[in-house]
């Protein structure tokens, strides 16, 4: 196993460990699940720099690393839900643009296609990263709405992108 790959598992490992510290809430506050949820953060634009620069791209990694950034988002987002920090709303936006882009994905490899991630989709992942990082800290004001609001707008642009940009995937007949 690479090192990009190695960077990706432990993103991966970390995911319940997060989840674990955030439920217990260890001395009373979120700083340790931020301190987490920003190495597990880090360790994705580590991953994809070190996969390229030092051609370490494997067809697991391609795999594993978009899964694991979803599952590490998704995972931040319902635990706000939960504490009624992070509307439904908002949390089915990126649901459903996951699933979405992830189907397109699909349907493009099933016609000999690869679709690539688009800045924008680069630019909704770190903003998504940054915003959730700011969302740990024990204040709740109107910047945490802020954060909603850049997340849902993000999440919504890039998903479109991809549809707008790939829409011929979807008019292929076999």
């Amino acid at each position: 196993m690479n090192t990009a790959n190695k960077l990706t598992m432990l993103r991966v490992i970390l995911i319940p460990v997060y989840l674990v510290v955030w439920y217990l809430n260890f001395a009373g506050n979120n700083f340790v699940a931020l301190a987490i949820f920003i190495i597990a953060s880090v360790t994705d634009f580590i991953d994809g720099y070190v996969a390229r620069h030092y051609n370490q791209v494997t067809d697991f990694g391609k795999f594993m690393d978009p899964l694991a950034d979803k599952v590490l988002v998704l995972t931040s987002m319902i635990c706000f839900c939960a504490m009624g920090r992070f509307p439904a709303w908002a949390l089915v936006i990126v649901m459903a643009r996951e699933f979405a882009v992830s189907g397109l994905r699909m349907v493009a490899v099933d016609n000999g296609r690869v679709i690539a991630a688009g800045w924008s989709g680069k630019v909704k992942t770190f903003s998504t990263m940054v915003c959730l990082c700011i969302m740990h800290l024990p204040i709740w004001t109107w910047l945490g709405w802020v954060c909603v609001i850049v997340i849902a707008a993000t999440t919504l642009y890039s998903g479109v992108e991809y549809f707008v940009k790939n829409k011929d995937v979807l008019n292929t007949h076999k």
